[in-house]
């Protein structure tokens, strides 16, 4: 089948939708289907992409990853005519989400969204964040839901979320997925002589986005606290982000400097190599929908210790694969790491098998295989195709229509924000 993905983050941004719409889309592509890719611009990517539309966007909004798309080209749906998509796949509720749901409705095609993002949790990065707009967030999200054929929640604590506020779309619940042979095997020892990591130390490791919302702070002090009663260990790091300084200031104040690494984001070999050099991952973060650093982690033979949160609870199982800790202080947090430090060789053997198996309960294939067979239900209820005298009529009232509920899709959930009554559902 052809199916049309649009995401309002790609390749080469470093980020969990960007890896997961990267995934997904080579496992399609691998199975024979043909995958188009709307995405915005960013610099340095790739020359000469296939089946890729980029759109002019700016970047850095805010001083944060992200980019806001500018308006498109007038010849995209000519592209998109070209194509002629089968599925339109929204990764996001607004900017490249509204465009998915134009192209969606106006060609009479099934709309699925993946709500990949607890909105609510990144408006520090919009000027004048305030509840009011964490409220008008999660309407927007939940709304856009509602007028989709099917969602895709990562994970089922986000299911359960989405349920909550009110979306009666059908949910599926469609992890990213992990590709466990990427992972199995890394060089530990070559990356740590080559990041002046002794053979012989123990290291905490993490992988991720250095953002506030991971709250890295509370990691990073609870790593602090564990390297301060053992001398022989380590941290190593995986990532970039404005959190960075953060982190290091953090360590230098203890007079740890030394015992911290961070190495940048890596990709590919590299990463597999910095995840085998880790001896235990260590994940605090409370905004995840999914848990997907965890599983490839795990895919690398890493037990993890982890906040209990959404995204991490279906991964992380206690003392099985790692340990999750309900709540807790940094100390605790140590607590938790010097338990794993301790563990006889036989008891952490244990622990690496059970993240092996993990990590293969969430492979990928097994992702594709969910979400294909949920494409190909809703085109065997696709409707049939309009009377071909009423077409342009049939096609300029429902252009209208979708105009007008993006729009009210605005209106309402500016009026839950506010808590206002601007807009009346009758209206509709």
């Amino acid at each position: 089948m052809n199916i049309l993905i649009a995401t309002n983050t790609f390749t080469p941004h470093v980020g969990g939708v960007a890896r997961s719409v990267e995934a997904f889309t080579a496992e399609y592509r691998r199975r024979g289907h043909r995958v188009l890719v709307l995405a915005p611009e960013f610099p340095h990517m790739q020359e000469d992409e296939i089946d890729v539309i980029r759109i002019p966007a700016i970047q850095n909004f805010n001083a944060s990853d992200f980019s806001v798309v500018l308006p498109l080209h007038p010849s995209l749906s000519e592209q998109v005519d070209d194509f002629d998509p089968d599925i339109v796949h929204s990764q996001h509720p607004f900017l490249l989400g509204s465009t998915a749901m134009r192209l969606a409705r106006h060609r009479r095609l099934p709309l699925v969204f993946t709500h990949h993002t607890l909105y609510e949790q990144y408006t520090h990065y919009v000027p004048g964040d305030s509840p009011a707009l964490k409220r008008f967030t999660i309407e927007l999200a939940t709304r856009y839901a509602n007028l989709c054929d099917q969602v895709f929640a990562p994970s089922e604590s986000i299911r359960d979320i989405l349920r909550e506020r009110g979306v009666g779309t059908p949910i599926e619940v469609v992890p990213t997925g992990v590709q466990p042979e990427r992972f199995a095997h890394g060089d530990r020892s070559a990356f740590r002589a080559a990041h002046d990591i002794p053979g012989d130390a123990f290291v905490v490791g993490h992988l991720g986005r250095l953002a506030p919302e991971k709250n890295l702070e509370f990691l990073a002090r609870a790593v602090i606290r564990f390297l301060s009663d053992h001398h022989d260990a380590m941290f190593l790091v995986v990532g970039a982000g404005p959190s960075e300084a953060t982190i290091r200031a953090l360590f230098s104040e203890a007079g740890l400097a030394d015992r911290l690494s961070i190495v940048g984001v890596l990709e590919k070999q590299a990463l597999a190599d910095a995840l085998h050099a880790m001896d235990v991952f260590a994940f605090t973060s409370h905004s995840e929908t999914q848990g997907m650093v965890l599983t490839e982690a795990m895919a690398a033979g890493l037990p993890v210790i982890a906040l209990d949160a959404s995204g991490v609870r279906e991964v992380v199982r206690d003392r099985n694969n790692g340990l999750l800790l309900r709540d807790g202080t940094p100390e605790e947090f140590a607590a938790a790491l010097h338990w794993a430090r301790s563990l006889s060789a036989g008891q952490f053997q244990e622990l690496k098998r059970g993240a092996l198996a993990t990590a293969n309960d969430f492979s990928l294939p097994r992702s594709a295989d969910s979400a294909l067979a949920c494409y190909e239900s809703l085109l065997r209820q696709r409707p049939e195709g309009a009377i071909p005298d009423e077409t342009p009529w049939r096609e300029a009232m429902a252009a209208i229509k979708t105009e007008w509920e993006l729009l009210k899709n605005v209106a309402v959930a500016s009026d839950a924000a506010l808590g206002t009554r601007l807009f009346s559902e009758r209206e509709s």
